[in-house]
């Protein structure tokens, strides 16, 4: 089934708003007119014009808005589904008659009518006439070859839209004479015409609809396309502007909006832009435009299938007349200049220059490449931006899918989004400011993609559409530059239509012709091709995809290219064609072979003149040449294009070709033969070049060149490949053909020999390989050096001059070999002829001229010369006068260089002044600024004379430009100073390598300098003292690639110095190193070492005891080879490994080490190591006498005795004690080696003490906890561990000393745990109090008042009771106000406890104003029952304390059997009415404020009279008043 085509989507709002108001206003005279004119067309054929009064009121129902929509959305469906049953329409044309008209009758050769099937129209024997229409069109004239293609199929389907089914014939009739006739037969014809009109239509859009509604969706998918574009505009400041665009796509696409590439957001600028999307209509409105507005605006539409941009441009002008900047902002690269004065105003140019520019770039296929270049034009202008343009071998680039520029202001890029061979190329950056431009080019390799498979080709490249037609089209493409390793076979070609993602195979075998033609296209549909190659390893991967081609015929192209179009909008203007009933077409004219292979020839023809108005096809015959044997060639399906490919030819025979037309009156007469075509390539793969010349370009270019193939036709370009001697493995240097016989071969290895070969190629096929070149080494082409700089006189005496300049910027690529002077005279003026001042080339940089006349003006001129020649003259200096310079002061020093630059320092050089003055130079002073700054900052850097011709500048900022300058100095004063260097940046450039020293293993000393810039003619040039070193019997240098080394032969204090190289030819690499006293000391002790190498030793040798006793005697080495070795001496006598001695050495870590099982007494000594590793050799002793040994012997004992110990259940941690937190006393002790049949015993005194629980020996940890340490807990305790493997045990005395300091512990933690000084008031006066975990009489007590000690007497006293320690106050006075403190003094520290008592608030309150009762409660009270009882006591307190009433220790609430009362904050009483026996019980009253609280109980008793039994009463507690 046929994909909906992205024309015939629902496009409702395409009405009459989108009209040319001129075209409008046409259409409706033409229409009244025609109404006026004939009645006929108020209800017929005008019925098809949407716009028309007729369309909304003529009896053409059928056309109702929503059949008409309907009908568009399904054009192609009714080829699917129309009552004919055709797969496809034929072209019909809509004729409207300017006066009247009659049906015709059916041409006898017509097929039955789609209108004459329906049963009402049986009896009618005359077909519908077909009018032939044309539509004008609205939008501006397309470009791109994209956009054509869209209009062509819009085209196709519009055609095919009033084409009313196969089989219907137009005709044309005559006019009637009389209006009355034309009345008669319309009311007897063309009402059953039109009702056979209705009925068709009606039942065609019935099965478009059905037809839709099961159509798949997801075959309608398609790219977004723009149907109506955004145009650009013009506008005054301050007006509005809207922007409109409709855009097509399935799914719906996304449009977004940009300004000079950047998201236009409403919610930043609110009010500024209005932006709307309806039903595919998209705008963009501007408000109240100014200036900032000028910009280019895009409009980008995307969804799954793709993106796609259009472009309008916004220029906002000034109501003012004289010239205005703003009008040149335009915001984008895009955006070209249209005046012819400078933007400036003023200026003759613009100064472009291009910083940090992209060079020669290599990438691979599928890899994101960008171009960059900093852009800096001068001067600058505010709103005057340049035109940045991007060239491609000459052709301009524009933005696409595979390409995506930027423009940042002061950066332009171009980026590559996925890189073909395509893209290979010149890349050119332009940048145009108004008429003057500046431009920069580098060239761009693309190398091919790894193959899927090994040994596959490469892919094809440059894949072209040409010569399309209706079904059939010409592909075209380049063969890759490397095959994989054997022959191309051929190539595939594959098709894929627009909007679909299904690639198929055009061709079954291979075709080596690189063009092919491509049949069976389906007329109006859009299609992409690709191509792959094919050898005997495999298929390549695809080429890049053609340009989208539409399938059309070339006269409705070029139809579609003079009256570019807009999508269809319902609006069709009627012409009048000459009417041919039923004509059978003529031959075709002009048939001749266009291109003919081995595997197919091409015919080309004209239709016939003589076809009617139907369309055409063709049928194409042949026979063998010099028969008339003719055979039809396409029997099934005649031919729609004038263009055919004859497959399945014999190769070598020839053939004859002609062809007929055909269409539903007949088949026509065939056209007139071909001559005899000879079936085989006619084109033929071109010969080999000629003549491959290598030429030197840059150190890793060559320019290759050539003479072209003879007689090579339809040439596409040339491959060069690149070899190096030798290797025999060839790599292609371009993979994109090169036209021309020159080519550059980038990215070679400097310093190889190449060579070259080159073959031509056409679509016929590649030729073979020219011979080779010649071998070339690949290094910078040498050129004569540019001009000296900067000449100057230096002396200046009767007859004679001597001038200095600067070397050339540029040298050619070799070394400069000497300069040429010449000088002449100026006479008033005017210059004389050039004299040659030297025929020998000078050396020197300063040249003395002789022969000159005293008090004559001169002019000089230097050129400078290497092996390429003699460069150019430097320009004429300005004039000299000779004459004897009388001056005391010397003159200026010359030759200035600098050199080892680093990002803090460099080092200047410089040579003396040729004139002395009148006494010898006895220094410099070397000047220096930086380079931007005024003459007034120059510094002198020494701030006395220096004799030496060279200074070490320090202090220097990284990045910053400098310039120095040098002035001698003598007896009588500062001279002239030298011309400035160069502008030099302080920086370490990359790779810059310093001068390293090194000591070889035979002791030589060397200096050696690296360098990795070298060129093949660079040179390491040594100095001292940055002096030439003349005398070489001291040094001896060798050089060796890219390392230079100066070896001393005999170090020694004529060897000091500074020692420096630099290495000619390359961008001022240089190094030095100092070596002075200090450092000569350290090397000479170096290169001892080297020369009589030891054993370095990391640790002398020294002796251990291990864990059974045995000593072990060990050093470590630093390294030791495989092969060294070690000999063990004591006392002179060498041991070897046996029962007692164990040794053993490790070369991995150097470790050497000897055990001695056991030491006895006869082992006292001297115990040596000796070492040796091939020359090095080294000893270590150790002196085991005397005490020392007998220390070491005791100790190797006991620890043997310990080990024996260990080999049972023993101690690692003997018994020892701790005080817990609460204050108790912990015996512990740490145990090992123990298993479950271990026992654990303690003793005290001889005396087991017994334990409740056996020990767990949880972590290896025995305990005994004694709780209340006290004098009792003193003596001797012991702990036994046994099992079957032995015991141990171990003794903790306490006793004397030892328990005190326990003691001493135990009171320490007992005061440490004791709180802070509370107070509380009894019933005789206060309490301070303090609480400890538990008390000890070892901890004394003691308590000061005022920081004195209290005397206690009667009423003050203190004491312990339980954990409290307390001081009692009876009766306490104001005299007792103070600060209180508690002594605890644990035996060797007083602890302290602080209460301050000194306020009010703490006294006088506490004693005074406490809550108190005051009487009036009885004990006991003793009640019958029935009774009332009312008890009444006082309360003090200040505040008025509360009351609270208890019974029973819980709370008493009032109600009406007890009343409680509370009056004035001084009485309280207590009432029951009528108490009975459930009221018998302990009650209380409670008072309290903040100072304190008080208690009083009484007990009431409740008796039963007259002998009845009483309740039982609770015991009578206290009477006594408890105070809190």
């Amino acid at each position: 089934m046929m994909a909906l085509p992205f024309y015939q989507k629902h496009h409702e709002h395409y009405d009459r708003a989108y009209r040319h108001k001129e075209l409008q206003s046409t259409l409706s005279q033409y229409q009244k007119e025609e109404k006026r004119k004939s009645a006929v067309y108020s209800h017929g054929s005008t019925a098809y014009t949407r716009g028309s009064a007729a369309y909304r009121h003529g009896s053409a129902a059928a056309y109702s808005h929503e059949s008409a929509a309907a009908y568009n959305h399904g054009s192609a469906a009714y080829d699917h589904e129309s009552a004919a049953h055709s797969r496809r329409l034929k072209d019909s044309n809509i004729m409207i008659e300017d006066r009247s008209y009659k049906l015709s009758p059916k041409a006898k050769r017509a097929k039955q009518s789609l209108f004459s099937e329906e049963k009402e129209n049986k009896a009618i024997d005359y077909v519908v006439p077909v009018f032939t229409g044309r539509q004008v069109y609205v939008s501006g004239i397309t470009d791109t070859e994209q956009e054509r293609i869209k209009e062509s199929a819009a085209y196709i389907a519009r055609r095919n839209l009033f084409a009313t089914g196969e089989g219907i014939s137009a005709t044309r009739v005559a006019t009637s004479s009389s209006t009355e006739e034309q009345h008669e037969k319309k009311s007897r014809k063309v009402a059953i015409r039109e009702s056979a009109e209705r009925l068709a239509l009606k039942k065609t859009l019935e099965e478009t609809e059905e037809f839709h509604r099961k159509l798949n969706e997801d075959k309608l998918l398609h790219a977004p396309e723009f149907v109506i574009k955004p145009r650009s505009h013009t506008v005054w400041e301050k007006q509005n502007v809207k922007l409109h665009c409709t855009v097509t796509g399935w799914p719906e696409p996304r449009l977004t909006w940009y300004k000079n590439n950047v998201p236009i957001n409403v919610h930043t600028h609110p009010g500024k832009y209005i932006i709307e999307s309806r039903y595919g209509m998209h705008s963009l409105e501007i408000n109240k435009c100014d200036f900032e507005d000028t910009a280019q605006y895009r409009a980008s539409a995307m969804n799954v299938k793709g993106e796609l941009s259009a472009y309008a441009s916004l220029v906002v002008k000034r109501y003012k007349g004289e010239f205005d900047e703003s009008y040149f902002h335009a915001g984008t690269v895009t955006m070209p200049l249209s005046f012819g004065v400078t933007p400036h105003g003023y200026a003759s140019k613009f100064e472009i220059h291009f910083v940090d520019k992209f060079e020669v770039s290599f990438g691979r296929e599928g890899e994101t490449m960008s171009l960059g270049c900093t852009v800096i034009i001068h001067p600058d202008i505010k709103r005057f931006h340049p035109e940045i343009q991007w060239y491609r071998n000459g052709v301009l680039i524009t933005p696409s899918k595979w390409v995506q520029m930027h423009w940042s202001g002061e950066r332009a890029t171009l980026t590559l989004a996925h890189a073909n061979k395509e893209d290979e190329g010149l890349y050119t950056l332009r940048v145009v400011m108004g008429d003057y431009y500046e431009q920069y080019s580098a060239y761009v390799f693309v190398r091919d993609a790894d193959a899927e498979m090994p040994g596959a080709p490469a892919s094809p490249l440059d894949v072209e559409c040409l010569d399309a037609n209706k079904d059939y089209v010409i592909i075209s493409w380049k063969q890759p530059a490397v095959d994989g390793g054997s022959p191309i076979l051929g190539y595939f070609i594959d098709k894929c239509e627009v909007g679909t993602t299904h690639w198929s195979q055009c061709n079954e075998t291979p075709v080596k012709f690189a063009r092919f033609p491509v049949t069976g296209l389906i007329e109006g549909r859009s299609y992409i091709f690709r191509v792959r190659a094919v050898n005997k390893a495999g298929i390549s991967i695809p080429s890049r995809v053609s340009e989208p081609v539409a399938a059309l015929d070339p006269a409705d192209r070029a139809r579609l290219r003079s009256h570019p179009s807009a999508p269809w909008t319902g609006q069709i203007i009627v012409t009048e064609e000459e009417p041919a009933e039923g004509v059978v077409p003529g031959p075709p004219s002009d048939l001749h072979v266009i291109e003919a292979t081995k595997n197919y020839v091409v015919l080309s023809w004209k239709p016939p003149g003589e076809r009617g108005h139907e369309g055409v096809m063709y049928f194409v015959e042949k026979c063998t040449a010099g028969t008339e044997n003719w055979q039809r060639v396409n029997t099934e399906i005649p031919v729609k294009s004038p263009r055919f490919a004859v497959f399945d030819l014999a190769e070598g025979k020839s053939y004859r070709f002609r062809v007929r037309c055909c269409n539903s009156a007949g088949i026509g007469e065939p056209s007139e033969a071909t001559e005899a075509t000879v079936v085989g390539d006619k084109l033929d793969i071109p010969k080999a070049p000629g003549r491959i010349i290598p030429t030197r370009n840059t150190d890793t270019s060559v320019v290759v060149t050539w003479t072209e193939s003879k007689d090579a036709k339809e040439l596409v370009g040339y491959y060069v490949e690149a070899s190096i001697a030798g290797s025999g493995r060839w790599e292609p240097s371009n993979n994109n053909p090169v036209k021309g016989t020159r080519f550059i071969c980038h990215g070679l290895l400097t310093g190889e020999n190449y060579i070259f070969r080159v073959r031509a190629v056409n679509a016929a096929g590649l030729s073979e390989y020219s011979q080779e070149s010649e071998a070339i080494e690949i290094k910078a082409a040498i050129a004569a050096p540019s001009p000296p700089y900067d000449i100057t006189v230096l002396e200046s005496v009767r007859d004679s001059m001597v001038l200095g300049w600067k070397q050339p910027k540029i040298i050619g690529g070799a070394e400069i070999t000497g300069y040429y002077v010449n000088y002449r005279e100026v006479i008033d003026g005017v210059p004389g002829k050039w004299n040659e001042a030297n025929i020998k080339p000078v050396s020197e940089r300063a040249y003395r001229i002789h022969n000159l006349k005293e008090n004559m003006v001169y002019q000089f001129q230097v050129a400078a010369a290497n092996l390429a020649g003699v460069g150019t003259p430097s320009p004429p200096t300005r004039s000299f006068k000779c004459e004897e310079w009388t001056i005391a002061v010397p003159g200026p020093p010359h030759d200035l260089l600098c050199t080892e630059v680093r990002k803090d320092s460099l080092i200047l050089l410089w040579k003396p002044p040729v004139y002395i003055g009148r006494n010898p130079v006895t220094g410099y002073y070397v000047d220096v600024k930086e380079t931007e700054a005024t003459d007034e900052h120059w510094r002198s850097v020494n701030e006395k004379p220096i004799a030496n011709k060279f200074l070490k500048v320090s202090g220097l900022k990284e990045g910053v430009s400098y310039l120095f300058r040098v002035r001698a100095t003598n007896q009588a004063g500062v001279g002239k100073p030298s011309d400035t260097t160069d502008p030099v940046i302080a920086q370490t450039r990359p790779g810059t390598k310093e001068m390293e020293v090194d000591v070889d293993d035979n002791g030589v000393i060397s200096l050696n300098f690296e360098c990795d810039q070298m060129s093949p003619d660079s040179k390491f040039v040594w100095s001292k003292n940055y002096e030439p070193i003349e005398d070489e019997s001291r040094l001896a240098f060798d050089a060796k690639g890219g390392k230079s080394k100066a070896a001393f032969k005999d170090l020694g204090e004529d060897d000091l110095g500074i020692y420096s190289c630099a290495v000619t030819d390359t961008d001022g690499v240089s190094s030095s190193y100092t070596i002075d006293e200090e450092e000569m000391k350290r090397l000479l002790a170096l290169s001892h070492e080297h020369k009589f190498p030891t054993v370095p030793l990391k640790s002398e040798l020294a002796a251990e005891l291990l864990e059974k006793g045995q000593v072990r005697f060990w050093l470590q080495a630093e390294k030791l080879s495989g092969n060294a070795k070690v000999n063990f001496v004591f006392n002179d006598k060498e041991i070897v490994n046996g029962e007692k001695y164990k040794m053993k050495v490790d070369h991995n870590t150097g470790l050497i080490e000897m055990i001695m099982d056991k030491i006895e007494d006869s082992d006292e000594g001297t115990y040596t190591f000796q070492l040796q590793d091939g020359k090095a050799t080294n000893q270590s002793s150790l002196v085991l006498i005397g005490d020392v040994f007998k220390k070491l012997q005791n100790e190797a004992d006991f620890q043997r005795q310990e080990w024996f110990r260990k080999q049972g259940p023993h101690f690692i941690e003997y018994l020892g004690w701790e005080v817990t937190a609460d204050c108790n006393v912990l015996l512990k002790c740490k145990v090992a080696n123990i298993k479950k049949e271990t026992h654990i015993v303690w003793y005290k005194d001889g005396r087991e003490i017994m334990v409740d629980e056996e020990h767990d020996f949880k972590d290896g940890v025995c305990t005994l906890l004694i709780s209340e340490f006290s004098k009792k807990d003193a003596g001797i305790y012991e702990v036994i561990l046994k099992d079957d493997r032995g015991k141990d045990k171990s003794k903790l005395k306490l006793v004397e000393a030892a328990f005190a300091d326990l003691m001493n512990e135990v009171c320490r933690k007992i005061a440490v745990s004791a709180t802070e000084l509370k107070i509380k008031s009894t019933a005789e006066g206060i309490r301070l109090f303090s609480f400890v975990n538990y008390y000890l009489e070892d901890l004394r007590v003691s308590w000061l008042h005022n920081d004195a000690k209290i005397k206690y007497t009667d009423r003050v006293k203190t004491g312990v009771t339980g954990e409290q320690i307390w001081l009692q106050i009876s009766e306490p006075t104001p005299q007792d106000k103070g600060k209180y403190i508690m002594e605890l003094f644990d035996g060797k520290t007083t602890h302290t406890r602080k209460l301050d008592l000194s306020g009010q608030g703490n006294f006088i309150h506490v004693f005074s104003d406490r809550a108190r009762i005051l009487g009036g409660l009885p004990d006991v009270v003793t009640i019958q029952e029935g009774k009332a009882l009312n008890l009444t006591c006082n309360v003090w307190g200040d505040p008025v304390p509360e009351v609270t009433w208890l019974k029973n220790e819980k709370p008493l609430t009032a109600d009406a059997h007890c009343i409680l009362k509370y009056e004035s904050g001084k009485s309280a009483s207590f009432t029951m009415t009528g108490v009975n026996t459930i009221d018998s019980g302990r009650y209380s009253i409670l008072v309290k404020n903040k100072y304190g609280t008080e208690t009083s109980d009484f007990t009431v008793s409740v008796f039963i009279p007259e002998g009845e039994d009483e309740v039982s009463q609770p015991e009578p507690s206290k009477g006594d008043k408890k105070k809190v």
